[in-house]
């Protein structure tokens, strides 16, 4: 089972209107700072405009009977009980979740082994309890390829879309060889993940570009990676809508004071503070965003966020959401509306982690008051946002420096490295958290349980 815990208060942020040219926050400190125009900035950080959906013409320069494929990648989760500790093996082997210094990262395997055979009775309990046994994200993200698929078409785009999980099957390889059987010519690889981490999408990408350039069939194929979507208006509008829509079913006399609860999945704090890993940044604008299209809508409740599911003994961004909570609590707050604001489909620490410990935990410490924002899953706008962003993608099959990746915008799929090649993250010793990993093999308990 995930820990309770979650994000630290410190802020950035740059919001900018769809027409504004730059705006720009700062690296993190301590509380809101206000959005600023961009001079000698590290980082612009704006949201963009979707692009509407044009029947039969997409401006995407696909040629008639090319084929084209969307590689949705994303986490993945079991389907049954009894693979519940094989996929947290696979889960704790991935480097990039648990990092050793070089001398001793043999260790990774057996380390893993350990913690799953620890953490899967729990585990098992709560995919029992709330999950029907499985997990549903395969379930969903299927759902939002079919959707993306039938979005896409309406733009005169005919594309296929492909799914590679990183713990669990379909597997990153399983994605690929249906790729090449297919004989996909132009490639759009598009992470479920709203922001950009090196633990994440980050992970899922160094995986597939080891896989991709070791096929030489493979190595001919133009791809383009969409690397963070965070700042797209079709999702920003459809996060608003959701938590307006479950402000409107507090009663009446608790809605204009309700609080506003966003809880992100959580992050090593020494992976953004000296890897520059961009992912609370982007958290953080990401709230920007919602909240000022809240005020839009004529909604004016405050908000706080905060990082759930700390692993391991190391600080992780805070506040912690299982501590905020109780600090709302005993300042008197009695509402809350909790926005998974980094989870694009219902798994585990959404309706185990949030539906259940947290509630139960708010309800302890006097929140009378609970409704939980559902992820968006095939939500319209924010399918053919995503649908408008792989249209925009097809053209740009070129590398772009982090700038970009802060952006959304697409990148080539040696983004990864690109983004950490001048750090080693040996350099900080023994971790949770996101890694860099060189030299990689196959390896460990299970077939896929090796670091890559």
């Amino acid at each position: 089972m995930p820990c309770r815990r979650g994000r630290r208060s410190c802020a950035l942020i740059a919001l900018a209107a769809p027409s504004a040219s730059a705006w720009t926050g700062c690296w993190p400190a301590r509380g809101r700072v206000e959005p600023r125009v961009a001079s000698d900035a590290r980082m612009v950080l704006a949201m963009r405009p979707s692009a509407p959906a044009a029947l039969g013409s997409s401006g995407a320069d696909v040629a008639e009977g090319e084929k084209v494929g969307v590689l949705l990648l994303n986490l993945g989760g079991p389907d049954t009980l009894d693979q519940v500790e094989p996929f947290l093996y696979n889960l704790f082997s991935d480097p990039e979740i648990i990092t050793l210094p070089g001398a001793v990262r043999w260790l990774n395997g057996p380390l893993a082994w350990i913690i799953a055979k620890t953490r899967a009775p729990m585990s098992r309990e709560g995919y029992k309890q709330v999950l029907d046994g499985g997990s549903p994200q395969l379930r969903t993200t299927l759902a939002q390829g079919a959707a993306i698929e039938a979005a896409l078409s309406t733009r005169g785009v005919s594309a296929k879309s492909y799914i590679g999980m990183r713990y669990w099957h379909p597997y990153t390889d399983e994605a690929l060889a249906a790729i090449k059987a297919d004989g996909v010519q132009r490639l759009v690889v598009l992470p479920l993940y709203p922001q950009f981490s090196i633990s994440t999408s980050g992970s899922s990408l160094r995986l597939l570009e080891h896989e991709y350039y070791q096929d030489q069939q493979l190595r001919l194929l133009k791809n383009v990676v969409i690397p963070a979507w965070y700042n797209r208006q079709g999702y920003v509008h459809s996060m608003a809508r959701l938590i307006a829509s479950r402000i409107d079913m507090l009663p009446e006399g608790e809605r204009a004071g309700a609080h506003v609860f966003f809880s992100a999945h959580g992050l090593p704090q020494k992976y953004v503070q000296e890897l520059g890993d961009p992912y609370q940044q982007q958290i953080e604008a990401t709230v920007s965003f919602v909240m000022a299209r809240l005020r839009v809508l004529g909604y004016s409740n405050p908000d706080t966020l905060a990082y759930q599911s700390k692993v391991g003994p190391v600080p992780w961004l805070q506040p912690y959401t299982d501590e905020k909570i109780k600090e709302l609590a005993g300042g008197g707050v009695s509402s809350l509306v909790v926005v998974p604001i980094s989870f694009v489909s219902e798994h585990i620490e959404t309706l185990e982690e949030i539906d259940i410990e947290y509630r139960e935990l708010a309800e302890e410490a006097g929140i009378t008051h609970w409704e939980r924002v559902p992820a968006l899953g095939v939500e319209e706008d924010f399918i053919e946002d995503l649908a408008s962003a792989v249209v925009e993608a097809l053209p740009r099959m070129e590398q772009r420096p982090l700038q970009e990746i802060d952006e959304g915008r697409p990148v080539s799929l040696r983004v990864v490295n690109d983004l950490v090649s001048l750090r080693s993250k040996e350099e900080i010793g023994a971790e949770y958290g996101p890694v860099r990993v060189r030299n990689y093999r196959r390896g460990g308990f299970t077939p896929k349980g090796g670091g890559i």
